[in-house]
């Protein structure tokens, strides 16, 4: 196969397979954030059944999930009386935010309870309401924790994508199969490889934008952490 007509139309697709991807990172990271508030302010009723999420999300396949979403939406929108707008591509944003954000949370908490309780008291005892708390103390701190989590988490996500195409949606691994059936499945392994070097790419981009918030945000580490938090405090 001539690498010059399968990469272009791998490459078509392409668009397809980010809008997802940012799509998901961007609704996960605001379920992740609301399913997190309530849990570590065990809102009664609230914080159980975003327990009831998290686990949701982190115990059914990813590819289950989708399917959910894609036989689930129609029925919901039928509620409302709403004319069906569900299509395969947003089928796959819904289920995939889904995911990404009960993973997520799973980063987020243990990031904001690791942050030294002394902290927390700190801001308490200067009437900061949680929201001011969470922007001026702890959260620089618990940022700095959950980065490396974060990273991992859109990685895993962008790998995740690439199941859109069992419910229908043409991204670059739907559109590499259909690549490969046109030419009766004979160039399976050169297909699979510019596949490869794709989410190579996505995935290493990912990791260098987490290293350089990470390197951005290393003067919250655990050691200098509480100096700044004071000082923050005092302003």
């Amino acid at each position: 196969m001539d690498l010059s007509i399968m990469i272009p139309e791998l490459l078509k697709a392409l668009p397809l397979t980010l809008a997802i991807t940012f799509t998901a990172m961007i609704a996960g990271f605001l379920l992740a954030l609301i399913a997190t508030t309530f849990r570590v302010r065990r809102i009664p009723v609230l914080s159980q059944l975003a327990d009831l999420y998290v686990s949701y999300a982190r115990s059914v396949p990813v590819v289950l999930q989708l399917f959910v979403a894609f036989y689930g939406l129609p029925l919901v929108v039928a509620l409302f009386e709403v004319e069906d707008f569900v299509s395969p591509n947003v089928a796959a944003m819904v289920g995939l935010s889904l995911y990404h954000g009960g993973y997520l949370s799973e980063v987020l908490r243990p990031a904001y309870l690791a942050v030294e309780r002394g902290q927390h008291d700190a801001a308490d005892s200067l009437g900061y309401t949680f929201l001011q708390k969470i922007l001026r103390v702890v959260g620089p701190q618990a940022v700095h924790i959950a980065l490396p989590g974060y990273g991992n988490s859109i990685i895993y996500l962008i790998h995740n994508v690439a199941l859109v195409m069992y419910i229908g949606a043409a991204d670059v691994m739907a559109t590499a199969h259909l690549v490969m059936e046109r030419d009766y499945n004979q160039y399976q392994f050169e297909t699979y490889l510019v596949l490869a070097v794709i989410y190579s790419l996505l995935c290493l981009v990912a990791w260098i934008v987490v290293r350089f918030f990470e390197t951005r945000n290393a003067k919250f580490t655990p050691n200098t952490a509480p100096a700044k938090a004071t000082m923050m405090a005092s302003v």
